[in-house]
């Protein structure tokens, strides 16, 4: 992920129609009783500007997996209009380990993406966030192997991610992408079957009694992790003219994730997901 500028108006209009698809999402979610709360840089917009981080292209919710799986199962009954929800389990080429809710005949395709079978539609990402392991032996068997598949998941659909190294490296890696992916395609090694290795993985202290949850899509967990009282008890927060939840321990957790999040970064460390390819379809 790096950042390219978009033109002013239709960077805009994608917000706007992200946060009607978010609108949708607390709407359901306050219906079937689901907690969720804003996330990441999401979070971050709401407290410093109120809305969206001014370059910031996406939003990200959370939620921990009971209620992940309960939005997953019970959501489509309610759902209005054009949303639906996409990820490893509707769709067989998804790209990642998370879900979206989505808005149908758009699309918000990253460059990384833009010859891929799945056509990403504009959407909000949903993150499950799972028990970490309280034992440092399945601990560190839960985050090699959700690194391994979630790597897995995305060069099964592409063999040029983004790469964050320079010279050599960069070039050794790209090769390694590229080769992966061959592999990957020429083996017929499904996605499905990948998402499923990769849950297995996340869901392995799920019957344990910690404290501690984190969103196992990152490679580095514990900076993006919480404890239960850090995320409840929620409260509402103004975002782009709605009010939507937030962790309650947001300071400490965007702070793990970011450190002195208030600060504006320089232009050389903002980051976005300029896509190759952007339609609003009758969203215009």
């Amino acid at each position: 992920m790096s950042y390219k500028e978009y033109n002013a108006q239709e960077l805009r209009r994608l917000q706007l129609i992200s946060v009607d698809i978010l609108e949708e999402l607390d709407r359901v979610c306050r219906l079937l009783d689901i907690p969720y709360f804003i996330y990441a840089g999401t979070a971050i917009g709401a407290i410093r500007h109120g809305g969206f981080i001014p370059w910031d292209d996406d939003i990200d919710v959370g939620m921990l997996r009971d209620d992940y799986e309960r939005f997953l199962l019970e959501a489509p009954a309610v759902l209005s209009g054009d949303f639906y929800i996409t990820n490893g389990r509707t769709d067989n080429h998804f790209p990642a380990c998370n879900s979206n809710l989505s808005l149908r005949g758009t699309y918000c395709v990253p460059s990384e993406f833009d010859k891929c079978e799945f056509q990403y539609p504009i959407g909000i990402g949903i993150f499950a966030f799972d028990r970490v392991s309280e034992g440092s032996k399945l601990r560190k068997k839960q985050f090699r192997r959700t690194w391994f598949w979630g790597r897995m998941s995305f060069l099964r659909e592409t063999g040029k991610p983004s790469i964050f190294v320079k010279g050599w490296k960069r070039e050794a890696a790209s090769v390694a992408c590229r080769f992966a992916h061959m592999l990957l395609v020429f083996f017929h090694v499904s996605q499905p079957w990948i998402h499923r290795n990769w849950e297995k993985a996340a869901r392995l202290a799920e019957h344990e009694n910690g404290n501690l949850f984190a969103d196992f899509t990152d490679g580095s967990p514990l900076t993006w992790s919480a404890t239960f009282d850090e995320i409840f008890p929620l409260f509402r927060i103004p975002f782009e003219g709605i009010e939507v939840n937030m962790a309650n321990g947001y300071d400490r957790m965007l702070r793990r994730s970011y450190g002195n999040y208030m600060a504006l970064p320089p232009v050389d460390d903002r980051k976005n997901h300029y896509p190759s390819r952007l339609d609003f379809g009758k969203y215009i």
